[in-house]
């Protein structure tokens, strides 16, 4: 099976094949949140630094709300400086856009984050081109996005950093493993796939038109799922003793016609769990896996912009 931190990795044999080890994201992001909280002390005692993220949240949309409270909350716990701009799901994309165009010239904030899905009405395009790409501490922009294509040093977008950090201290090293990431979104599967390049793996990209997508992804060392699909990758997709990483948040009902009549929904992944776990060698669960390490790249983005901007390694 996968080795920890350092070792060479390892796929399960048939005869050694047992459930998957859990991949913790709990565990994970609270350690990366401590090391962020430390560097923002070492910041604000060396060189007078206080990273700053603001947040800008448009309309009512509940999902977005528990969010965007989460990373406030993270954000003042670690230490940093945080601001949270909310405005009406009538507001004009030119207000968004000025407020956008406020926060970059504010020197008080490092990093800013537009908090998706915008109103209907407004341009989501239009208004992460206003952003300050060095302030870009989601990795949307389209400065961003060339950077990491090409190997420079970029604003990353948070999930894919997520799922990156979760892979590196759960296999260690990545070169050489064969890494089939399911989703070509910009947000998630696009960087995903340029972050496992840089890390040495081979990469095979899937999508809604890939042929036999089953028999492509028994291919992979690694198994990433970004699809919002629930349940679509089943147990049998899946390399024996591979680490697959489901990226999916999708809310569906309970079984239970009792509670399903209620209206009551549950968190799934993209991944059939169970099926998966008696085959892949490291799984990350949903809910507790790859989600809460967003808010914690988040606020490590926002270090990484700050220091950037102030000129500090």
């Amino acid at each position: 099976m996968p080795k920890r931190l350092g070792r060479t990795f390892a796929p399960l044999t048939e005869s050694r094949l047992a459930e998957a080890r859990i991949i913790d994201g709990r565990t994970h992001a609270r350690a990366l949140i401590a090391r962020v909280a430390a560097e923002v002390a070492r910041l604000k005692a060396k060189e007078g630094l206080r990273p700053g993220l603001a947040v800008v949240l448009v309309g009512d949309d509940p999902a977005s709300q528990i969010y965007v409270r989460a990373k406030g909350e993270q954000s003042l716990a670690a230490g940093m400086h945080s601001v949270t701009h909310r405005l009406a799901a009538e507001a004009s994309q030119g207000e968004v856009v000025a407020l956008v165009k406020t926060l970059n010239a504010d020197p008080t904030i490092h990093g800013i984050l537009v908090q998706l899905p915008l109103p209907p009405a407004i341009d989501a395009a239009a208004v992460l081109e206003a952003l300050d790409p060095d302030k870009d501490v989601d990795g949307l922009t389209v400065v961003n996005a060339g950077r990491l294509a090409v190997g420079r040093a970029a604003l990353t977008p948070c999930t894919p950093l997520g799922c990156l950090i979760l892979l590196r201290e759960t296999l260690g090293s990545l070169a050489g493993l064969h890494a089939v990431v399911v989703g070509r979104s910009p947000l998630v599967g696009r960087p995903a796939a340029q972050l496992l390049l840089a890390a040495d793996c081979t990469v095979t990209m899937a999508h809604s038109k890939t042929r036999n997508l089953p028999a492509l992804c028994r291919q992979g060392d690694i198994l990433l799922a970004a699809v919002g699909r629930p349940g679509m990758v089943r147990g049998d997709w899946i390399k024996p003793g591979a680490a697959v990483i489901d990226v999916g948040i999708n809310r569906v009902p309970f079984r239970d016609p009792h509670l399903a009549a209620q209206g009551r929904t549950k968190v799934v992944g993209d991944v059939a769990f169970k099926e998966a776990s008696k085959v892949a060698g490291w799984i990350t669960p949903v809910p507790g896996g790859v989600g809460l390490m967003t808010v914690a790249c988040l606020l490590d983005n926002t270090v990484t912009a700050a220091k950037r901007l102030h000129g500090l390694a």
